[in-house]
């Protein structure tokens, strides 16, 4: 399924063990990878020095993986982080960006330059997102949003085929609602339309889906209760987020500062985040 990985790799946090998790899985067994470390701009001398420093990290983290370095596509590149990832991934064309995070809030983010969280909020790519301050776990319990949508569909696709072939895998479908349905005697609610869909749908990868309806007034709030209700190892989370309709490289100032669901759950989720987007139209 996964045939071509990016690894922003700083050197910190717990990519690498979500990498050694990833690894364990049947759908990224064949993957490439590709490990990417950026040099920030410095001045010349500063600069080499960083260059330096920086294959020794590559080197020391392809050893830590475990992974034969004549298979490793190891890239050090000078810039800016966050633009460089996303130059990256697309002259690669990967299917899915790892990188970790230190767990920002939006606009702690936005002051401190976040390269993880830039990237989360423009990449039309898959992108694994890993904070600093979670335990990573084997993958066994996957949770996927649920929302009917052509891109939730995309998500829920993804989720089943990486838990169709994990030994006692075990898949969470979950739908959350601002607000209880009223529905009339003898009919669904839309919760359960979804869900049932969701679950047809899983039945056709082979995957069995548990289905959870959540009710919570705030969408992301919902999602990370539901996480960390049935204790999930890894999120897949569909999202519609508007994207930038200037640049990719201009911030969306106000779903930054406002109330992107998918951002609070990059914060808030208590397991590692795959966010699958829906594609940049023209």
């Amino acid at each position: 399924m996964f045939k071509n990985l990016l690894i922003a790799d700083s050197g910190k946090g717990q990519v690498g063990e979500m990498i050694n998790m990833l690894r364990d899985l049947p759908a990224f067994k064949a993957a490439r990878v590709n490990l990417l470390h950026v040099v920030t701009e410095q001045s010349k001398n500063e600069s080499e020095e960083h260059w330096s420093e920086a294959g020794n990290l590559l080197s020391s983290s392809v050893q830590k993986l475990g992974l034969n370095p004549e298979e490793v596509n190891s890239i050090i590149r000078h810039g800016d982080a966050k633009q460089t990832v996303l130059k990256v991934a697309d002259e690669l064309n990967v299917d899915l960006i790892v990188m970790g995070s230190r767990g920002l809030g939006r606009l702690q983010s936005i002051l401190s330059n976040s390269a993880s969280q830039y990237v989360f909020q423009l990449s039309t790519r898959p992108m694994l997102l890993v904070r600093d301050d979670l335990y990573v776990r084997h993958i066994n319990r996957l949770m996927v949003t649920i929302d009917g949508t052509g891109v939730g569909d995309d998500a829920l696709k993804l989720a089943c085929e990486m838990v169709r072939d994990i030994p006692g895998g075990q898949l969470t479908g979950v739908h959350v609602a601002r607000q209880e349905p009223t529905p009339s005697r003898g009919a669904s609610t839309g919760s359960d339309s979804y869900l049932d869909k969701a679950i047809q749908r899983a039945r056709t990868f082979g995957v069995e889906l548990k289905p959870l309806h959540v009710t919570d007034p705030d969408i992301g709030r919902g999602v990370c209760r539901a996480a960390e209700e049935i204790n999930a190892d890894l999120v897949v989370l569909a999202s519609q987020d508007r994207r930038p309709l200037v640049a990719r490289g201009l911030v969306d100032l106000d779903k930054l500062l406002g109330g992107s669901v998918s951002d609070y759950i990059r914060v808030h989720a208590p397991a590692p985040v795959l966010l699958v987007r829906e594609p940049e139209q023209g």
